[in-house]
Formats: C-alpha cells, sequence, structure tokens
C-alpha cells in the first residue's frame, strides 16, 4: 500500500461509518475501497468484517444512554437469535451462493423500498407503535434471512434491517435505527469468526479501514440519531443511498 490508498481506506471507512450508523449500504463505499488497493473480491469481504466490527462497536457504545434507549436495546435482544443462526448459515455458505444473482434480488428489493419512501412516506414517518406485536414468527424468519445476507456479503444489510423493523415491526425510524445497531454488532460476531478461521482477513488495510469507520460511527450515533429531526434525515438519507446503490447493481448489466 502507498499514501493515497491510506488516505482511501480512512475516507472510505470514515463515510461507511456514518452511512452505516444513520441508514445502511456502507459497504457498498467499503468493498469498491477494499479492492481499489489490490485485493480480490473474496479477500476484501473478508477483511471488511474488521471495520463493520469496529464501526457497530463504536456505534452502539456512542448511543447516548437514555432510558429510551435501554429499553429499545433490552428490545432488540429478540432480534438477536434468527440473525445470528442466519449469519453463521450465510457466512459458511459464502463461497457457494452466486453473488451476482443474489445482488439482483436485493436489487429489485431495494427498488420496491424506493418507492415505498418516495410515494409513502408516511408508511416510514411513523412513531413507534407499541400495540403492535413485534416477535412474530414471519419477524422471526425476516431477520434469519437477513442473517444469511448478512454473514455472506453484508453489503445493504443495514437498510434490510431498518425496512424490516419499521415496515413490519412498527418501530420508527430513529427508533429502528437503535435497535438495527445493536442487531447489527451482534450479527458482525460469528460472521466475523468464521472469516478470521479461513485466514482471508488482510489485517493492515482492514485495520486503517476500521479506523476511518470507527470515527464515523461515532459522529454518527452522538449526533445525528439524537437530532430532533432524526426521522426525516434519515429518509433523505435513505433515498439518497438506495439511488446510488440501485444504479450500482443495474447500470453495469445494462451497459454490457
Amino acid at each position: 500500500m502507498d499514501g493515497l490508498d491510506i488516505v482511501l481506506l480512512i475516507l472510505g471507512g470514515f463515510m461507511a461509518g456514518v452511512i452505516n450508523t444513520v441508514a445502511g449500504n456502507g459497504s457498498a463505499i467499503t468493498l469498491t475501497v477494499l479492492m481499489a488497493t489490490g485485493l480480490d473480491a473474496n479477500v476484501a469481504n473478508a477483511t471488511n468484517r474488521i471495520g463493520v466490527l469496529s464501526q457497530t462497536l463504536t456505534a452502539v457504545l456512542s448511543i447516548k444512554k437514555t432510558k429510551r434507549a435501554r429499553k429499545l436495546a433490552k428490545d432488540s435482544v429478540w432480534f438477536f437469535w434468527p440473525t445470528i443462526l442466519g449469519s453463521i448459515i450465510g457466512a459458511l455458505l459464502a463461497v457457494d451462493i452466486d453473488e451476482q444473482k443474489l445482488k439482483v434480488v436485493i436489487g429489485f428489493f431495494m427498488v420496491v423500498l424506493l418507492i415505498t419512501l418516495l410515494l409513502r412516506p408516511k408508511r416510514w414517518l411513523i412513531n413507534t407503535d407499541a400495540s403492535k406485536k413485534k416477535k412474530t414468527p414471519l419477524n422471526f424468519l425476516i431477520f434469519l434471512a437477513i442473517g444469511v445476507y448478512g454473514g455472506f456479503i453484508q453489503m445493504g444489510i443495514g437498510i434490510m434491517i431498518l425496512s424490516s423493523l419499521v415496515l413490519l415491526a412498527h418501530y420508527s425510524l430513529r427508533d429502528a435505527n437503535i435497535i438495527k445497531l445493536w442487531v447489527a454488532f451482534i450479527m458482525i460476531l460469528p460472521a466475523f469468526i468464521i472469516f478470521l478461521l479461513s485466514g482471508d482477513i488482510v489485517w493492515v488495510p482492514g485495520l486503517i479501514l476500521a479506523t476511518g469507520a470507527a470515527i464515523g460511527a461515532r459522529l454518527g450515533a452522538r449526533y445525528v440519531l439524537s437530532h430532533p429531526k432524526a426521522n426525516t434525515i434519515i429518509r433523505y438519507v435513505l433515498i439518497a443511498i438506495l439511488i446510488v446503490a440501485i444504479v450500482r447493481i443495474f447500470y453495469p448489466m445494462f451497459a454490457n
């Protein structure tokens, strides 16, 4: 690596740390940066887990310790179990899944989310509905599937968790984000161990990336999530991220 690689890794990690804390899909940046430094896709996918672990740990430690935040942390525990199981399955199956086909499926999922964000904003700009059941079989299966995907590639996982918590479990965007941070942190642990044992992680670029990611996560958790207009800010960030992600997935197909 040269000096430019180090700068790219720190800046890429920082941007991903902020984006993943506020919404998701920051791994689209970090995977691109890691591959730009010369790592192949599989090694970059494994090495990226260092940054994800760093930013999720920093984010949950940076959440302001309010009564509401403590309650949401307790709520998140139920979602741990399906995502942990799914994460283990996804990491073990990573080499056997067709990444391109999976990206197309996720791309269509993102298109649907973008349409609802633009045309039905009231479905997203809600207050947490305590009367709605959260611990349902459907939510368990959804988070199991999210865990499988997250164990496999990680990219876009924050958007999936966030949208499921808002649209299915009826949390507000701000509350859903706090639960998302806890779930993402717990989910990365088994996948990180599996990739660590695989020997594919490259530590120097991974740790440099993780430094930037931790700084970005700290900023996002401390200042954006506590903002009075956090729900509106998160919605606009989600719209921007989804547009970029959709273009990244489908443009190469049509360009060829």
